[in-house]
């Protein structure tokens, strides 16, 4: 076992998201959109955020990281989908993997950072609001969104250094359209305790943490709106958290569809890939619809910038 080593398999080979050849340019077509989308619809949102003074608050500063995220996050596959797509080869480089995995699991894991510090700052906002300017400083908004960044790097250098120290010398063909670490993991033929440990272990504890602080603090915050008295109150407190809400809702739900679904016959490997995309494509998509059409101070923002292009051209 100890002659194979990581230079017996030189590069992967993905699999596509259909076994049927004349489906190919259909879904380039559908992707291609997608994706287009997705950077369309963050961008403008980075762009209300920047170019609006009313939005240099915290809750929108942490809204422009997230944006950041989804445009970065299905950035490192989608590309490379799209290319394979329209290719006959489904290849990429034993490096482009390490990259690919290396990438996609640190800007996964600094949105479920985000999306925690998130919930923090909304549970500040309506349960402490007249504390919420001392304690959402800017100097404290800028620690904690270096925070997430930096603990998302460091736990997927973790995993990609485990992951790829292992031997490969079985098939190099990666079940998914993408480097994940489970399908990289399973083609290894040396031990895989460690990467498995490793995955359950620190996954695990930094999963539940955030998940606990996400949910806590919204237990909190829908305690404090029902003892507000006024129906006007109720509905103004919910509005600014109901965007954040329906998105931590949507990444943790695509996120635990996509991973813990029991392993059966009857799931076709294909079926699988095509729903992995809920997490890795379709949500980044869906995030900038939901602020843009559930924020007034978005849509206002946005409106703005869609009502000045014109006036600049006449000018």
């Amino acid at each position: 076992m100890d002659v194979y080593n990581q230079t017996t398999i030189t590069e992967f080979i993905l699999m596509g998201l259909s076994d049927l050849p004349e489906a190919r340019y259909p879904l380039f077509v559908v992707f291609a959109v997608i994706y287009q989308v997705t950077l369309v619809g963050n961008g403008a949102i980075l762009l209300a955020i920047v170019t609006e003074k009313k939005l240099h608050t915290p809750m929108y500063y942490f809204l422009a990281n997230l944006s950041l995220l989804d445009i970065f996050c299905p950035s490192a596959t989608v590309p490379k989908m799209l290319k394979n797509l329209l290719t006959e080869k489904q290849n990429i480089s034993f490096v482009g993997c390490v990259l690919q995995l290396f990438f996609l699991v640190a800007l996964a894991g600094t949105e479920v950072f985000l999306l925690a510090v998130m919930a923090y700052d909304r549970y500040v906002a309506i349960c402490f609001p007249l504390r919420y300017t001392l304690i959402m400083t800017k100097g404290r908004c800028v620690q904690l969104t270096a925070s997430t960044w930096a603990a998302g790097f460091l736990n997927s250098l973790l995993h990609t250094v485990f992951t790829f120290r292992l031997s490969f010398c079985k098939s190099n063909q990666v079940n998914q359209y993408y480097c994940d670490i489970p399908p990289v993991v399973a083609l290894s033929c040396s031990s895989t305790y460690v990467a498995d440990m490793l995955v359950l272990v620190v996954a695990g504890i930094a999963g539940v943490s955030t998940f606990l602080i996400t949910g806590l603090s919204y237990i909190y915050i829908i305690s404090t709106i029902l003892k507000i008295q006024s129906a006007e109150g109720k509905r103004k407190a919910f509005s600014t958290c109901a965007s954040h809400l329906l998105v931590v809702c949507l990444f943790y739900g695509a996120t635990i569809f996509t991973y813990t679904r029991p392993s059966s016959s009857h799931h076709s490997p294909s079926k699988d890939r095509f729903i992995s995309m809920l997490y890795g494509v379709i949500t980044p998509m869906l995030n900038p619809i939901i602020y843009s059409l559930r924020n007034k101070e978005v849509k206002e923002a946005l409106k703005v910038i869609l009502c000045q292009k014109p006036s600049l051209q006449q000018g």
